[in-house]
């Protein structure tokens, strides 16, 4: 059985746009929670942001999957819980051309990818835990798309922002969106400052 809840726009252009610049190494000086760091990205460097859009398989069933690309709109992260296991891979080449068709900002798993060469090649950012030659079956059994799912101890809601570069993953609720981008904002400016004054100082390191 299918669960299927409405999607969740919570986040405004402007609030994305300010997002853009901002490295998760900044956010992660002004908060713990939100931070998923046991997840890699599959290509370097790497740039994320988008909402999310949840996904929860039921182990050996990829099904669901199928479902969300159906409904994703572009922007969208597809953030995909397998409910613990690891041994089979939930993504791959194909699934990823169909996440291309329908420009999503990128794809973030708890679990396995397969097909792995052929997805560091994709233009589609993707942080995975693992990769196996297992996967996923299409059973059709159950699976749940914009319900709330756990990844490394954060939770995620549908429509919460998910921002990525080669450092990890920040997920941004948005009642503290704009909190957090303004202090992250500040300390980029001073860091910047820094930079700059280092780069006149000692010019041989900036080359």
């Amino acid at each position: 059985m299918f669960h299927i809840a409405p999607r969740q726009d919570t986040f405004t252009a402007l609030q994305r746009q300010r997002y853009r610049p901002l490295a998760t190494s900044t956010l992660g000086h002004f908060t713990d929670f939100g931070a998923i760091t046991s997840l890699m990205p599959l290509q370097r460097p790497v740039r994320l942001l988008g909402t999310a859009l949840t996904v929860r398989i039921p182990h050996v069933d990829g099904s669901i999957i199928r479902e969300a690309l159906k409904l994703a709109c572009p922007g969208d992260v597809l953030v995909i819980d397998v409910s613990g296991d690891q041994r089979r891979a939930c993504w791959g080449e194909f699934r990823a051309y169909a996440a291309l068709r329908k420009r999503l900002a990128g794809i973030v798993t708890n679990g396995a990818v397969t097909d792995r060469d052929a997805l560091c090649r994709l233009d589609l950012p993707t942080y995975a835990r693992t990769n196996s030659p297992l996967t996923t079956r299409a059973l059709d059994l159950e699976g749940e798309i914009n319900t709330p799912v756990a990844i490394d101890g954060v939770t995620i809601q549908p429509g919460d922002l998910v921002v990525g570069d080669d450092d990890g993953l920040f997920v941004v609720p948005p009642h503290r969106a704009d909190a957090l981008a303004e202090a992250a904002e500040a300390k980029q400016a001073q860091e910047e400052e820094k930079r700059r004054a280092l780069a006149a100082e000692f010019p041989e390191w900036f080359r």
